[in-house]
C-alpha cells in the first residue's frame, strides 16, 4: 500500500529521545536520570507536562518514584512526579473497577493529597493541578463545583493555555464522566475562542468529537445507529471545525517540527481532517506529521497504521514537509 516505503513510527515518547533514555532507567529502578531530565527541562511547560505524564505512567508499576522521594524527600520535582504517578495508579485501579473490582476511594484520596503536597512544594508549576483535575474524574459523583473551579483557577493562573489541563476538564465534563456532550463541546469551543494565534487549544474540539464517537459507539444507542455514526466526522459542523482549528493553530504557528508534547494534538487534527474529507488540509497535515504518529485517535476507527498509509496513498502524500500554500493559509 505504501509505495514510498513509508512506515509510521509510533514511538510512545513521541520522538523525545531524552525522555526515552530516562524511562529506560526506570526499568532497573534508577531515579537519578528522572531528576536530571526534569531539571534540564527548565521552564518549558509543555515539555515538562509531557515528560511528567509519560514518566508517571512508566513509574506506576514500580517503586522508582518512591525511591527518589525517599532519597530526596524535599525535592519539588520528586513530589510532582509522585503525584502524577499516584494519579496514574488511581486510573489503573479505576479500569479494574470496571471489571468488577470495588472502587478504591482511599487510593483516589491519596492521589489528591499527593497532588496538593506537590502544589505546595512547587507553587509555580501547573503540573500538580493538571493531575488534581484529572483524578477528580474518578470520584463516583465527581467533586463539588466550587472545588473544581478552585483547582481550575489555580491551573489557569499558572498556565492559561495549558492543553493537557484543558483536556482533563473536557473529559470531566464529558457524558462518559460527569457532564454531557453539550457541556463538553461548549467548554472546548470557549477555550478555542480565547486561544492566541498559533496555540493548539482549538484542537480541543477534535478531542471532543473523538470522545463523543467513543461514547456513542460504546452504548446500545451507538450500536443501533451505525448510519448516523458514519456521518459523525463528515457533517458541515465537523468540516468547519477542522478548518477553524487549522486556521487558528497550524496556519499561524511558528514554522518547524511539532514538539513531542504536541504530537498527540496534531494526530487528532490530522485524523479529523482525513475523516472529514478535507483533503487539502489533510495532505499538509500528513506531511507535517511525517513518520511520527500516535495510535490515538486512529485506533478508535480501525488499525492505526493501515489508516495512515491509506490516507497517504489516497492523497498522494510524499515527503514530510508542510506546504504553506493551501487555500486556508492564503
Amino acid at each position: 500500500m505504501a509505495r514510498d516505503r513509508f512506515a509510521p513510527d509510533f514511538d510512545p515518547d513521541c520522538g523525545d529521545e531524552s525522555l526515552t533514555s530516562a524511562r529506560q532507567d526506570i526499568v532497573v529502578g534508577r531515579w537519578q536520570a528522572l531528576r536530571d531530565l526534569l531539571r534540564a527541562t527548565g521552564p518549558d511547560r509543555p515539555a515538562r507536562g509531557h515528560r511528567v505524564r509519560l514518566l508517571a505512567r512508566a513509574c506506576a508499576g514500580n517503586s522508582t518514584a518512591e525511591s527518589w522521594l525517599a532519597a530526596e524527600p524535599h525535592d519539588a520535582d520528586a513530589l510532582v512526579l509522585r503525584a502524577a504517578t499516584e494519579t496514574a495508579r488511581a486510573f489503573t485501579r479505576a479500569v479494574s473497577a470496571g471489571r468488577g473490582v470495588p472502587i478504591d476511594r482511599a487510593r483516589i484520596d491519596a492521589a489528591v493529597l499527593a497532588c496538593l503536597a506537590a502544589a505546595d512544594a512547587h507553587p509555580r508549576d501547573p503540573t500538580p493541578w493538571v493531575s488534581l483535575i484529572s483524578v477528580a474524574r474518578l470520584y463516583p459523583t465527581g467533586v463539588r463545583r466550587q472545588e473544581l473551579a478552585r483547582w481550575w483557577d489555580e491551573l489557569h493562573r499558572r498556565d492559561p493555555y495549558n492543553v493537557e489541563g484543558h483536556l482533563q476538564v473536557l473529559h470531566y465534563y464529558s457524558a462518559r464522566w460527569h457532564g454531557t456532550h453539550g457541556l463538553m463541546y461548549d467548554f472546548a469551543r470557549d477555550a478555542a475562542g480565547v486561544a492566541p494565534p498559533g496555540c493548539p487549544l482549538p484542537v480541543l474540539v477534535q478531542y471532543a468529537r473523538v470522545e463523543e464517537f467513543r461514547y456513542t459507539l460504546d452504548t446500545a444507542q451507538g450500536q443501533q445507529n451505525a448510519i448516523a455514526l458514519s456521518r459523525h466526522w463528515k457533517h458541515d459542523g465537523a468540516v468547519s471545525d477542522v478548518r477553524h482549528t487549522w486556521e487558528r493553530w497550524i496556519a499561524q504557528r511558528e514554522a518547524g517540527p511539532v514538539a513531542p508534547g504536541e504530537l498527540r494534538d496534531l494526530n487528532h487534527l490530522t485524523h479529523a481532517a482525513c475523516q472529514a474529507g478535507v483533503t487539502d488540509i489533510a495532505a499538509d497535515l500528513l506531511r507535517l506529521q511525517g513518520r511520527r504518529a500516535t495510535r490515538t485517535p486512529w485506533a478508535y476507527t480501525g488499525d492505526a497504521e493501515k489508516q495512515i498509509l491509506k490516507w497517504r496513498a489516497d492523497l498522494n502524500v510524499r515527503g514530510t514537509s508542510l506546504s504553506r500554500n493551501s487555500p486556508e493559509t492564503g
